[in-house]
């Protein structure tokens, strides 16, 4: 079982850019996609149920703003749009599949980087979307959580934590708000069997960073802590370029 979230800021885009290519060679069995930035009808699905997928989106209510998705090789048993709060479902932040053996949630957390507004939007979407997860797992006890967090967890994640120490992205409360989260039983499916530095997800458009790998890790896979037996695999897919982001993945194996 192979999971691919990925951050492709821009669907149609990214297809230009040879996603779908990528996807048949990679071949995940599930793939969460975040800031899609399309209408379903600007979308041309057939690109993906060609290639054996059933297809799950959810795009922002602001057209070419934001959006999630979820791909998958089999069908879903129910789907859930939204998290019951109009600004975010509005935004199209969350959506989640649940299968057999797991439930996915594909999310992409609000950006503090234009200023205190969106800042104070960001630290209430956390606390909901944290009381959210808590809610969620009384009901499906097996969940991993997919997306662009838009937060660095610890220095490792980043490539200058001195001079970025009052960025959005890695402020003292957002850090605080990772360490809440993994240790909520939640693990971070990519340190469990990554613990190396220098392995990052974003870098800015700017200063030639992505080749100079001046980068940062803001999308995590997470896990429940009682998946961490059947989790195999883990990785970055930084050699393929269809976004300033690049893709995660985890691989888990199940006998039940």
């Amino acid at each position: 079982m192979k999971i691919i979230s990925y951050n492709v800021n821009g669907i149609r885009s990214a297809v230009n850019k040879g996603f779908t290519e990528f996807i048949q060679k990679e071949d995940p069995d599930i793939v969460c996609l975040q800031e899609i930035k399309a209408n379903i009808e600007d979308i041309n699905e057939e690109l993906f149920t060609a290639l054996g997928y059933y297809c799950y989106w959810l795009p922002a209510g602001k057209k070419g703003y934001s959006g999630v998705a979820i791909l998958s090789k089999k069908p879903a048993l129910s789907v859930v749009k939204g998290i019951g709060h109009d600004m975010f479902d509005f935004e199209g932040r969350i959506l989640q599949a649940d299968f057999e053996q797991f439930s996915v949630i594909s999310c992409y957390f609000p950006s503090g980087t234009t200023g205190d507004i969106r800042q104070a939007i960001k630290y209430e979407f956390l606390d909901f979307f944290f009381k959210h997860i808590e809610q969620q797992r009384e009901k499906y006890p097996r969940l991993i959580v997919c997306g662009d967090y838009n937060i660095c967890h610890q220095p490792i994640d980043i490539h200058d934590p001195v001079s970025n120490k009052n960025s959005s992205g890695f402020l003292p409360a957002e850090r605080a708000w990772m360490d809440k989260w993994f240790s909520a039983g939640m693990l971070d499916t990519f340190r469990m069997l990554n613990p190396d530095p220098h392995h990052y997800t974003w870098w800015s458009f700017r200063t030639d960073a992505r080749s100079r790998n001046k980068g940062w890790r803001i999308d995590y896979i997470s896990a429940t802590d009682n998946l961490k037996p059947h989790i195999v695999g883990s990785g970055i897919l930084n050699s393929y370029i269809h976004s300033d982001h690049c893709g995660s993945f985890v691989k888990l194996t199940f006998d039940d």
